[in-house]
């Protein structure tokens, strides 16, 4: 049989992890299947997978015009990081000290710091130097093997600053191999100038930016490519309550911005429930969600996303309960959350490590939710996410013959080579 001339062709690794689900996120006891297939190979053509299966197959079958022996190594999808703050601007290292005296995050906040720290910097900087200072981030995250990022605006604070965040998340994606898929993340926090009326601000934010965010992302890339705009809330207390988180999502809903939202970091004022209600393609945090709301996530189609990084920076010893989740039949993502308050974590490899440790996740299950589950967080689960035929080819050469390396190991970056769209970067 004469052979197909293909443009990649990896072949002769330890085990090609898949990660496959046709059929939606992983649930349950299929979070401990990663597809697995040892002495394995993946075609590539025209930036897609082709073909996926033994190294003895697939040689028989095709010629590359580019070949890459991954003997010794594990093929695995990209990382998705399905939540992240990774465009701002400044740093607040000095909050980390704070914190580290005893603050915690909430005071921070309340005296003037945290997010509207980040907002100061924000409003202060242009479309340019915010795209300069976060395109080294996004370098780290590549890095450590991460293809596709969510990313959030949400540190303007006003219509247009907010619109300058956006601007920069659609130039980065321009220029960065790293797929970005922006979201609009308004109601974060209130800004100064609203203190005392935050239903004056709720109104801002639907009345001016809502339009604003809409007539910018209709003439954007992101919506000539078909890649989704989400909208987000920080439902908490000194945020915002649930009836304005409600007001804030189905307005975007109305102008075809599916939910997302920041819920129960805190305290749980009810966010899993609205999110359930109005279909968002997730729930995020998760630190204090009641058991009594994870059946009815789990009878739903969101994804909860949870942050352990976050956790582990503000030195709590309390997690997303991670494991109930998963074992109530939720489907789970995981994520960085990077940003400069609560996460400044660019590693997806160093958040699998967390949740094993202190989440109680099996390796598989964290590979599971820091790809295909992770896809499906950000409306991308039948593109990326996982090495199945017709996906964009977006794959990792790690260093080691076991995937549960990628865990197991910490404080070494193992991804030795990051392809995307089936070229390596």
């Amino acid at each position: 049989m004469q052979r197909k001339t293909i443009d990649l062709l990896i072949h002769s690794a330890s085990q090609v992890v898949t990660c496959a689900s046709p059929n939606g996120p992983k649930r349950g006891a299929e979070m401990l299947d990663v597809g697995l297939i040892a002495d394995g190979a993946v075609a590539v053509d025209g930036g897609k997978i082709i073909a996926v299966g033994s190294s003895s197959e697939l040689q028989c079958q095709y010629t590359g015009r580019e070949t890459i022996d991954a003997s010794g190594k594990v093929v695995c999808p990209g990382f998705v990081d399905p939540h992240t703050h990774v465009v701002y601007a400044g740093e607040r290292i000095d909050e980390f000290e704070q914190r580290i005296r005893g603050a915690s995050y909430m005071e921070i906040m309340a005296a003037g710091g945290g997010i509207m720290s980040t907002t100061n910097a924000v409003r202060a900087a242009t479309v340019e130097q915010l795209a300069a200072e976060s395109l080294s981030r996004l370098d780290a995250m590549l890095r450590l093997g991460t293809t596709t990022a969510e990313v959030k605006s949400g540190y303007g604070l006003d219509t247009a600053a907010e619109l300058k965040m956006l601007q920069a998340i659609e130039i980065l994606d321009r220029e960065h191999p790293i797929t970005l898929v922006p979201t609009f993340l308004g109601a974060h926090a209130v800004p100064a100038e609203y203190k005392g009326r935050t239903n004056a601000y709720v109104q801002l934010v639907i009345d001016e930016m809502l339009p604003a965010v809409q007539v910018w992302y209709e003439g954007s890339h992101f919506s000539a490519s078909g890649l989704p705009l989400f909208c987000d809330v920080f439902c908490e207390e000194n945020a915002f309550d649930l009836q304005q988180s409600r007001q804030v999502l189905s307005a975007g809903l109305a102008r075809g911005m599916r939910p997302k939202i920041h819920a129960d970091e805190f305290t749980n004022l009810g966010g899993v429930p609205l999110a359930v209600e109005l279909s968002a393609v997730s729930a995020d945090h998760l630190d204090v969600t009641s058991p009594t709301e994870y059946a009815r996530l789990a009878q739903s189609k969101t994804v909860g996303v949870v942050l352990p990084a976050v956790n582990f920076n503000l030195g709590s010893s309390h997690f997303a309960d991670a494991r109930g989740l998963i074992d109530a039949g939720a489907a789970i993502a995981l994520s960085t959350d990077i940003n400069p308050g609560s996460a400044p974590c660019p590693s997806m490899p160093l958040v699998m490590a967390i949740a094993c440790r202190y989440q109680k996740l099996l390796p598989a299950e964290t590979l599971n939710a820091s790809t295909i589950n992770a896809a499906h967080a950000i409306g991308m689960g039948a593109q990326v996410g996982s090495i199945e035929v017709g996906k964009r080819a977006d794959l990792l050469l790690v260093n080691a013959q076991d995937y549960r390396q990628l865990a197991y190991q910490f404080g070494e970056n193992l991804v030795e080579r990051v392809v995307k769209g089936g070229k390596v970067v």
